[in-house]
Parts: C-alpha cells; sequence; structure tokens
C-alpha cells in the first residue's frame, strides 16, 4: 500500500503549503477545500477542489461540503474487506489515504472577550471531526495528521516506504481522538455555562500539556503540568520561567498557593510558602517593605520555599532574596538589576506572571479534585470580606488598626490548611497553625511560634469555636482582637469569654475550610 490521495482543510495553516508541495512531488494528488484550497493553488501547488469529487458543490457558507459519501466511503472503507472493494469499484468511488485536518478556531473564538452567542456557534466544526473520526477508525489502512507537528514524521516515512507505519497510524489516531474529545468537551462546557448549568449529569473536562516535570510529589513519580484551553493570564499555567531548572509537581503546587494568597491583596504584599501553607505574608509601603516583612515572620520556614510577590522585584530585593536558598521566586517582573543578581544562582526558578497585582475582582471558577474511582467539583473559594460585612459580638469593639489586621488575617488564614489558625500585628503573619485535628492544636502553634509577639496581636480562625478553649489561651497570650465565622451552637459560651478577658471579637458569617 501507498498514500495516492490526500484530503487537506486545515484552519490553522502553519506549515501547511510546504508539506503539501512536499506530497505533492511524491506523486500524492491534494484533495482541498475552501481557504485551503485556495491557498494551495496560489502557491503553486496541485489541488483538486472537494466539489469535484463529491459532484455537488459547497452550500450554506460551507457548512456543508465534505459530509458525502465520495468522502466518507473512500475513509472507511476496509480495503481488504471483498465487499467493499466490490461496492466502492462498482459506484466509481476511490480512497482516501491521508486526511490533513484541524478544526475551526473555537477555543480562540470564545476566548475573545467580545464573542457574540452566535458567533460561538458558527465556529462549531462538523466536517472536521466527522472526517478525523472515520481516518482515525480506519487507521489500520488510512493516516491522519491533526497536529502540524507531525508533518516532518509522516513525511520521512512517506519518502522512506510510501506510506506511514502501522505503529505511526495508531498513534496519529489516538491524537485525534483526544483532539476532538477535547473539542466536544470545550464545546458542551461553553453551552452549559451559556444555559446555567455549570454541574451537569455529565462532566467532562479538558486540559492542555504545557511540560513534562521533574518528578510528581516524590521522585519515583511521573508526572506533566497541564492548562484548561482558556485559562487566565494571571495563573501560574501562564507563567514564563525566566531562569531556573525544571519544575516538579510539589513546586507547582506550592507556587499556586503563594500565588493564590498574594492575589488577595491590592497593596504590596509578598508570600512565602513552605508545603501548601504560607509560612510568612507581609505587605508594606514597597515590595522591599513587604518582603522583609514576610521574611521576619518566620526565617527559619522560608528556607528552601516559594515567595510571590505581587509587584516587580526590584534590586533593593533582590539582594536579600538571593541570600538564602529559594526554590522559586514569581512575580509581575524583574528589574533588569534584580534579574542580573538573582540569575547568578544557578537553580533558582524565576517565574513572570502576567496580569499580577492588576486591581480586579477574582472570578470564581472549577476546581477538581480525584478520589479513587472518580472526583469531586467545587467552586473555587474567591470569597471576600470587608469591614461592613464584619459582625462585632463583643462588648467591646476592635479598635483601627485592629480592624484592619483583623482583615489582614482573614485573607491569609483562608489560604492555611484546616484547622487554621493565623496571629498577625503590624500587616505581617506572626504565628501559623495549620492542619491540625483540632483547633486547640493550631491555636497553640500559633501562639508557640508567635512568642511575645503574640502580646496585642489578633487572631484569625478559618472556623467557629465550638467551645471556649481556644480563646482562653488566645487570651493568656496576649491575644487582643479575634475574627471567625461565627455560627457554632455554642457561640454565647465563647463570646462570654472573649468579654471576661476585654478581647474584641467579629463574625464574618463565612467559614474556610481549607483540605
Amino acid at each position: 500500500m501507498s498514500i495516492k490521495r490526500a484530503l487537506v482543510s486545515v484552519s490553522d495553516k502553519r506549515g501547511i503549503v510546504d508539506f503539501c508541495r512536499e506530497l505533492s512531488a511524491l506523486g500524492v494528488e491534494i484533495i482541498s477545500t475552501g481557504g485551503t484550497s485556495t491557498l494551495l493553488a496560489k502557491e503553486g501547488v496541485p489541488v483538486i477542489g472537494i466539489s469535484d469529487v463529491t459532484g455537488f458543490p459547497e452550500i450554506m457558507d460551507g457548512r456543508v461540503k465534505t459530509l458525502h459519501p465520495a468522502v466518507h466511503s473512500g475513509l472507511l472503507a476496509v480495503r481488504d474487506n471483498e465487499e467493499h472493494t466490490r461496492q466502492m469499484k462498482e459506484l466509481g468511488l476511490d480512497y482516501i489515504d491521508l486526511v490533513v485536518v484541524n478544526l475551526y478556531p473555537f477555543a480562540e473564538t470564545i476566548a475573545k472577550p467580545d464573542v457574540t452567542y452566535e458567533e460561538a456557534i458558527e465556529n462549531i466544526d462538523i466536517g472536521g471531526p466527522t472526517m478525523l473520526r472515520s481516518a482515525a477508525k480506519n487507521h489500520a489502512f488510512v493516516s491522519v495528521v491533526v497536529d502540524a507537528d507531525d508533518y516532518a514524521k509522516v513525511l520521512e516515512e512517506v519518502r522512506a516506504g510510501g506510506d506511514t507505519t502501522l505503529e505511526t497510524r495508531k498513534r496519529l489516531a489516538a491524537k485525534v481522538f483526544r483532539h476532538t474529545a477535547a473539542y466536544d468537551a470545550l464545546i458542551s462546557d461553553y453551552l452549559s455555562k451559556v444555559t446555567g448549568e455549570p454541574l451537569p449529569e455529565r462532566y467532562t473536562v479538558t486540559y492542555e500539556k504545557i511540560q513534562d516535570l521533574r518528578y510528581g510529589e516524590n521522585p519515583h513519580q511521573k508526572a506533566a503540568f497541564y492548562r484548561t484551553p482558556l485559562a487566565a493570564q494571571d495563573t501560574l499555567t501562564g507563567a514564563e520561567q525566566l531562569h531556573g531548572k525544571e519544575l516538579s509537581y510539589n513546586n507547582i503546587n506550592d507556587a499556586n498557593a503563594a500565588l493564590q494568597i498574594v492575589k488577595e491583596f491590592d497593596e504590596p504584599a509578598v508570600v512565602a510558602v513552605k508545603h501548601m501553607n504560607p509560612c510568612g505574608v507581609g505587605v508594606g509601603e514597597s515590595i522591599l517593605q513587604a518582603y522583609q516583612k514576610a521574611y521576619n515572620a518566620d526565617p527559619v520556614s522560608i528556607f528552601g520555599g516559594i515567595v510571590a510577590a505581587n509587584r516587580y522585584i526590584d534590586s533593593d530585593t533582590a539582594n536579600l532574596l538571593k541570600d538564602i536558598f529559594l526554590e522559586i521566586i514569581l512575580a509581575p517582573g524583574f528589574t533588569d538589576e534584580a534579574l542580573e543578581i538573582l540569575t547568578k544562582k544557578k537553580n533558582i526558578r524565576l517565574l513572570k506572571i502576567g496580569g499580577l497585582g492588576e486591581a480586579a475582582a477574582r472570578k470564581s471558577s472549577f476546581v477538581v479534585t480525584t478520589v479513587e474511582g472518580g472526583m469531586v467539583v467545587q467552586e473555587s473559594d474567591v470569597h471576600s470580606v470587608n469591614e461592613d460585612d464584619l459582625k462585632v459580638v463583643t462588648d467591646r469593639k476592635p479598635t483601627e488598626e485592629e480592624l484592619k489586621q483583623l482583615l489582614f488575617g482573614w485573607k491569609v488564614v483562608k489560604h492555611v490548611k484546616s484547622n487554621a489558625i493565623v496571629l498577625a500585628a503590624d500587616d505581617m503573619t506572626i504565628g501559623v497553625g495549620a492542619g491540625q485535628m483540632n483547633r486547640v492544636g493550631a491555636a497553640k502553634i500559633a501562639i508557640e511560634q508567635a512568642g511575645d509577639k503574640a502580646k496585642g496581636a489578633i487572631l484569625a480562625s478559618d472556623a467557629f469555636f465550638p467551645m471556649g478553649d481556644t480563646l482562653e489561651i488566645a487570651a493568656k497570650a496576649g491575644i487582643t482582637a479575634v475574627i471567625q465565622p461565627g455560627g457554632s451552637v455554642r457561640d454565647e459560651e465563647s463570646i462570654k469569654v472573649a468579654n471576661e478577658h476585654g478581647i474584641a471579637m467579629v463574625f464574618t458569617g463565612v467559614r474556610h475550610f481549607k483540605h
């Protein structure tokens, strides 16, 4: 067998002229449609119009052109089936040996901020996926290419033996079905959102691989990094790595945790993360001041951690950052002087995140977590509170400074693994208790870390106090104000303890469990 006829119809015309010119030189007859046919003819590549094959004009603005027996018989006929062969000859039909198709740019269309519903629907490809699926199903005899990166491999094999190998055809067919599945998933997701069904009876998601990772959670585990087709600019999937070795699975998770926290702040802020928990968070009048606070919050735990900033890293900040071992620094950018300083460290990764630091309302997305045999899906937690949302429940109201620190602490505790307690003062964390089996344990860890700094500080809790014991140890440490969701059947016990110790306490009415 050899490739004699190819059907070519592409939206992404990258490399298609040279590919078809090579095929034609190898004696392959090129059939094409619409804009692809026009381009090939213009470039001097011999081409046969699809209407010459079907005997039927392209109609309805090109909606119907390849949906024809003359096309799909040539793709689906089993070449070693005598009855199929007989029917092909009887009907005067010819085989199609190679299909080169990529689809209408649906993702690019719906990514446009001003896209209309009608425009989106018009960019749903019908004929393309049908040809791809027909050819991929019959890959025992038909080669199918959906990715321009495969042109070179196909040409190499056709030059060598007149056809692709069965192994290559299987690989190309698998890629086709991944491609069409992703395409359909994107369309179904768009229509589900348009019709107000974000959690439908079937939940299909699609991701594009960005890169293979050095390893997974541990060195013996393989891992890769994927993104959604329409990922926002200010996400880790859109990061540009400016320096350093490849990322690992743990790097990705820690960097994402740092990024989500730093996006809570409009003022200059720096977040240090270790094992997906913040070990230091600081805000200031400059990014240098913010970093100094984040570092001083826990100068031990920051070693080997991830640092995220929501402003450009300047040379003064870079000179401090270079003095300790860090895995990653991510920021909206780095000054030339800062890059010169930091790139002298061979292994540190520098990530530039577009859109970070720009004031904008955070949009909710959906978080997918796998469990054995399935997955759970939930909206991302982008809830925020302001001063007007707080309910003072104690006799003493928080001072203006306490109120400022309470709101700061609330932004941080939301991102700490539950049970979570955060102590804060002077626009920085001074103690973090994360991931404990009870709230008292989390509070003790945070208070021990803060030491004498706990006196006059605030305490933030991600969930309500089921009893007054946490407030008792907070009062003993010198905590003066507390922010928590409220809502326990024993709220009055906590309020009583707070009043006895002169602690100001506010309820948010919202909890932030993080598992």
